[in-house]
């Protein structure tokens, strides 16, 4: 099967895992800080803040702006659950943005319009590893006096007008999954200039409580005090070695994940029933996933075809809105967000990550183009 993602562990990964494996600490150590300060300085943002989850490293932004009961937060419908999850889990209500039908990125005017006196944030989403219209989108958010946040578990390596993915908005979210742009197993990070919310966030990582274990010991001392309501969100010192080195290559794995697309680019060019997402000028991708629109066939009887032949293709996403846990509490559904709704029933993420070799991007194509043919013939 070739996967649609998947991580890329070398020798020295794993040597620097084992390093930490042999030292005094496993977690709360020192490799937190150094991951933490490498992410800041490669996103360019004075302070960054690691925890153990993508979805972890979201709801510590929401924690961090006390968003809380009566309060709304807008997020795109096409995205991952856990976007609008970190809203709810404070007790707050998710507003459904539509997207972009040429992107599928937050669209700047959807938003616009559903903005009220209850609005706390705004969250954009990369998707697939663009970086969204971040000037219409802060143009929205100032106007408001609001802050804008970003969801970029997808983006990390991206730029929008030569800045990066990470210092784009108040806070941004990445995640460590081991199907994103680097992995630490399972891991996340917040990004931001902003250290009183930085502190917020350390401290809400850590069950509320102000020190960890590694400082008290530093300083000789027993005491520490909780000073608010917070989760066990830490991450090891044994993720964050691993982080480390393969920061060190995202670049060069941005690059060959840009070289993949550009041979999906050149394979469907001259097929009018395989549309790639547009891209904007100013951005420069991440490449987290190569999203399709089949525009003439069954997305799902392709999706079968190529899982058969060896190919293990995916969907992202269903829009949040029609999850039946949104349906039921947030009365949400069909006719919401109409451009993310035709999309979904459309979109298929084909395989895109350094490790593949040109012969199976080759392989991909031939195939997809076959299972397209043989679909619209069936229908």
């Amino acid at each position: 099967m070739i996967p649609y993602g998947r991580q890329n562990i070398d020798d020295e990964d794993i040597a620097a895992v084992v390093r930490v494996l042999k030292s005094d600490w496993l977690t709360t150590g020192p490799k937190i800080g150094e991951f933490e300060t490498a992410v800041a300085d490669y996103v360019g943002t004075s302070d960054a803040v690691a925890v153990n989850s993508g979805t972890a490293a979201l709801h510590a932004m929401m924690a961090a702006l006390q968003i809380g009961t009566n309060d709304e937060v807008i997020v795109p419908a096409m995205t991952f659950a856990a976007t609008a999850n970190c809203v709810v889990f404070q007790g707050a209500t998710p507003i459904f943005a539509d997207v972009d039908p040429a992107t599928l990125l937050i669209c700047p005017e959807s938003v616009a319009s559903l903005v009220t006196a209850k609005t706390r944030a705004i969250i954009a989403v990369d998707y697939a590893g663009q970086p969204c219209n971040y000037d219409r989108l802060r143009q929205i958010a100032d106007l408001h006096n609001v802050p804008l946040l970003t969801d970029g578990c997808h983006s990390l390596g991206a730029r929008y007008k030569h800045q990066s993915s990470g210092n784009l908005a108040a806070m941004t979210a990445f995640s460590f999954h081991p199907v994103k742009p680097i992995t630490t197993g399972e891991g996340g990070m917040i990004t931001t200039n902003d250290v009183a919310l930085a502190s917020e966030m350390r401290r809400f990582r850590n069950h509320g409580i102000v020190t960890d274990a590694r400082r008290r010991q530093e300083t000789g001392t027993w005491f520490y005090e909780m000073q608010s309501l917070g989760f066990n969100y830490r991450i090891s010192d044994i993720q964050c070695a691993l982080g480390i080195q393969q920061l060190k290559k995202l670049d060069t794995w941005i690059e060959r994940r840009h070289q993949i697309a550009v041979q999906y680019d050149e394979a469907f060019g001259d097929d009018d029933g395989i549309e790639p997402l547009a891209r904007l000028a100013e951005s420069r991708h991440a490449w987290h996933l190569y999203v399709v629109r089949l525009k003439h066939q069954s997305r799902d009887s392709v999706f079968r075809r190529l899982r058969t032949a060896g190919i293990g293709v995916n969907v992202h996403y269903i829009p949040v809105h029609l999850h039946p846990f949104y349906r039921q509490h947030f009365q949400t559904g069909p006719g919401l967000c109409p451009n993310a709704e035709s999309a979904y029933e459309q979109i298929l993420s084909l395989p895109v990550y350094p490790g593949m070799t040109n012969e199976q991007v080759n392989f991909v194509t031939g195939q997809l183009k076959q299972s397209a043919i043989s679909s619209g013939r069936a229908a």
